[in-house]
């Protein structure tokens, strides 16, 4: 096997330049490759495309790339937490794509498994539709989506190892394994980094064929999106 480790997310982004196109794992804050945008952020790469199923928020995950004006277009499914990205949206700063959060799965699904295209009922009859090829299916209405086509995917996982292979945790497998899968190049940040060998394989949710680089984070903050408190 090749050994994918390189020493950190600065290696990691070397060749990753202005106007690229970006998969950003995670669901909320949960699972957020928090050391890439943070390299992201020092890189000070322009004019980028961000395809998340969220935007993050003010001063942290993506807000922090939405707060320095690094981002050109943002392609997600729930953008509700952030005011500078409500800010940017309003004033036509920023490029918004709101799509289904079904349909932004299976467009990274289609990806990685390279299909061009797949037909969806989400979004039938909506704003959505605008543009799209509509074909019936025994009487029922698609939408045809194009799969991404994505210069990098980013992600976070719990644990990886030199090969690439990876395990992720609860709420962070919802959207960090489709698009380890879908990127033309692949880097993922991990919470601890082992030797081949050291996962057991019926647990890894990524093969290592799917990943280009590995690195092991550190810091993380884990932040909570939204905190509630149940009455006793």
């Amino acid at each position: 096997m090749i050994d994918k480790r390189v020493s950190g997310p600065t290696e990691a982004l070397r060749d990753l330049g202005d106007g690229a196109s970006i998969l950003l794992g995670g669901f909320g804050l949960c699972g957020i490759p928090e050391n890439c945008i943070d390299a992201l952020v020092q890189k000070g790469v322009k004019n980028l495309t961000c395809i998340s199923n969220n935007a993050g928020v003010d001063g942290f995950g993506i807000g922090k790339l939405l707060a320095t004006r690094q981002v050109k277009k943002m392609i997600s499914s729930y953008v509700g937490e952030n005011e500078e990205f409500e800010r940017q949206l309003l004033s036509g700063e920023l490029e918004v794509e709101l799509i289904p959060q079904g349909t932004l799965a299976f467009r990274c699904l289609a990806a990685g498994y390279g299909m061009p295209a797949l037909y969806t009922a989400a979004g039938v009859g909506t704003e959505v539709a605008i543009g799209k090829e509509t074909r019936n299916f025994d009487g029922r209405d698609y939408l045809l989506e194009r799969a991404f086509d994505a210069d990098y995917a980013i992600v976070k996982a719990w644990k990886g190892d030199h090969d690439g292979n990876l395990i992720f945790r609860r709420t962070s497998r919802n959207f960090n394994p489709l698009m380890a899968m879908a990127g033309k190049i692949t880097i993922a940040e991990v919470e601890e980094l082992v030797a081949p060998g050291m996962l057991d394989p019926d647990h890894i949710h990524t093969p290592g064929i799917f990943v280009h680089r590995i690195f092991q984070g550190k810091g993380y903050e884990k932040r909570i999106e939204k905190k509630t408190t149940r009455k006793r």
